[in-house]
């Protein structure tokens, strides 16, 4: 089995869709006016007590540090320079960790306000390795690699039952000739959540349904496998939105539509008439560690951790590189979804394995690359 690109059906779960008032319970309505004052909103809130068993005040003290870790992490990074080993987000101490490779620098990265751990490999020798991997051709039974910057090392993912595996082993020992190497086993493989659309729903490529991501000036972002440069785009009247004009999959997972004949963007992530909407304010990346909540189509709000960052996944239909791992959950109908931590968009929903009944790992495709990619300009509250 493969990890699976989440493409069923469900509510999309990103709109950016014009006519709210003729849709009903898919109708996104204003957040209060004061809510540029609350940390997220209350759908958030609640997300976070349900999946990450904190209290409401827990939540609010834990974006609060998030909101600060990412902020300091490009200053830390800087002042730490070429000896630069990676960061994440430490809920213990509620502060940045930066691995450092030379014990002077520590200093200074700790007077940007960030915890220092000293390393062997600095993040450029770890991104060197990435890429030697990411050359090899990898078998059904290596489910992905990533850079892990607290053990200094590229782990490489296997799939429990493959460990045997004559392929699997060969692409093991190339693996560790590129560079410092960790094998994890890894129990369960992706399962494909495709399939064909069962109602009238924003966004619809052919017979299949992905949701939208964020909004950007002019149309909006969703995931690469959903649809190729050119393809249609109807929304949830059936109505004709645009076309993608951009699309890149495998090897990355993204693409963006424009939007026209009366659909207009807007900056929120939608509640669908369950929850509030919530508004978006930037793109500001959130740390390894960091509470990351998603909006899918299929299963609404759940949320978890960041637990990686470029990690390569190995899908059937190849590889995709530069995703970060999350441990949210995520069901058919969520592809292209929306990431958001905090009020900072972090990505579109690209693939996974298990369901959020029983739970599972989630990836998605960084925002911002795919705003540089193709020159776009998020839209923002």
């Amino acid at each position: 089995m493969r990890h699976a690109t989440v493409l069923r059906t469900g509510l999309s779960a990103l709109l950016v869709l014009g006519a709210w008032t003729a849709v009903g319970p898919s109708t996104a309505s204003a957040a209060p006016a004061d809510s540029a004052e609350l940390p997220a909103s209350a759908a958030l809130l609640s997300a976070m007590q349900r999946d990450l068993g904190l209290t409401e005040s827990q939540a609010r003290t834990r974006l609060a540090q998030e909101k600060a870790a990412t902020a300091l992490e490009p200053k830390a990074q800087r002042a730490a320079g070429s000896a630069y080993g990676g960061s994440w987000f430490d809920p213990a101490t509620g502060k940045l960790t930066v691995a450092v490779t030379d014990a002077g620098k520590a200093g200074a990265v700790r007077a940007a306000g960030a915890q220092t751990r000293v390393v062997e490999h600095s993040a450029a020798q770890l991104d060197a390795t990435m890429k030697r991997i990411d050359a090899l051709s990898a078998p059904d039974g290596v489910a992905s690699w990533r850079v892990d910057p607290a053990t200094s090392r590229v782990v490489v993912n296997v799939v429990d039952s493959a460990q045997g595996d004559n392929d699997v082993r060969a692409f093991v020992a190339k693996a560790r000739k590129a560079g410092p190497v960790t094998v994890e086993r890894t129990a369960e493989a992706p399962q494909t959540f495709a399939a064909g659309t069962v109602g009238g729903d924003p966004y619809y490529t052919g017979n299949v349904r992905c949701s939208i991501g964020f909004s950007v000036h002019g149309g909006f972002v969703t995931a690469g496998h959903c649809g190729g440069t050119g393809q249609q785009v109807r929304g949830w009247d059936n109505s004709y939105i645009g076309n993608f004009q951009g699309s890149s999959f495998p090897g990355n997972d993204y693409a963006w539509v424009n939007v026209g004949s009366g659909w207009w963007t807007v900056p929120v992530v939608l509640g669908w008439g369950t929850v509030p909407d919530q508004l978006v304010r930037g793109s500001n990346e959130a740390p390894i560690g960091a509470s990351i909540c998603r909006s899918g189509s299929t299963t609404r709000w759940h949320c978890g951790r960041v637990l990686a960052k470029n990690e390569t996944v190995n899908y059937s239909q190849g590889a995709v590189h530069q995703m970060t791992k999350t441990s949210v959950c995520a069901q058919g109908g969520d592809s292209g979804g929306s990431f958001i931590s905090g009020d900072q968009a972090q990505g579109v929903t690209s693939g996974g394995w298990g369901n959020c009944s029983s739970g599972g790992e989630t990836w998605y495709q960084p925002i911002n690359e795919i705003l540089n990619r193709y020159g776009l300009r998020l839209h923002t509250a």
